[in-house]
């Protein structure tokens, strides 16, 4: 096969996978994201707080067709929206990061990564033009946030993360996809400061609407 024939075969391919994709914000077929909802994910900056009063600095509102992108980012294996995700998250993240400082994602657990095949916290840090450090493990089993009410989520994650080394006072920004009550951004932070890190102040991909409303 001539490489005419073989580049003429490609560009079928692509265009055969295009005709059978959707929207990741919308479902609108034959798009794999959509003008308006590439729209819906440039960044609004605003602060949340955290249950100890930790700032993070969240990119997006986790709501329609951001939410959405997230989703099938997170559960279902679309990481070409990594690019576009890590581009919001670059907005919140590269301003706050001080000279030298330390770009630490939260731990992914042992059964999400391998579920997924990926981190997604690390991987939206590479996509935003950083590079994350994995100083941060989980000691222990903990349940999906998701299942928990906000008065439980501290508490499942309390003492569950532990630093790979220490920080020898070297300045680090925290980064998590998603925030709603703050508490894995909070053990995080709790676990950093022990092994002698500065965190200087944590960032999020997402913030939800009701944790938008806290800062």
């Amino acid at each position: 096969m001539g490489i005419t024939t073989r580049i003429a075969a490609l560009a079928a391919e692509t265009g055969a996978l295009l005709l059978a994709a959707t929207c990741a914000g919308c479902d609108r077929p034959g798009t794999l994201l959509c003008d308006a909802c590439r729209i819906a994910l440039v960044p609004m900056p605003r602060d949340v707080r955290t249950p100890a009063g930790q700032r993070v600095r969240a990119a997006i509102a986790l709501e329609g067709p951001a939410a959405s992108c997230i989703r099938r980012l997170k559960g279902e294996g679309q990481t070409h929206l990594a690019r576009p995700l890590g581009a919001a998250l670059a907005a919140v993240l590269l301003p706050e990061l001080p000279p030298g400082g330390w770009v630490i994602p939260v731990p992914t657990s042992r059964a999400a990564f391998r579920r997924r095949g990926y981190r997604v916290p690390d991987l939206l840090v590479r996509r935003a033009g950083a590079e994350p450090q994995r100083v941060l493990t989980l000691t222990r089993r903990v349940r999906d946030q998701r299942e928990l009410p906000a008065a439980g989520r501290a508490e499942n994650v309390r003492g569950a993360m532990d630093a790979r080394r220490e920080g020898d006072g070297a300045p680090a920004v925290v980064v998590d996809d998603v925030v709603t009550t703050g508490a894995t951004l909070d053990e995080a932070a709790r676990a950093l400061a022990s092994a002698g890190f500065v965190v200087v102040t944590a960032v999020a991909l997402a913030a939800t609407p009701k944790s938008v409303g806290s800062g």
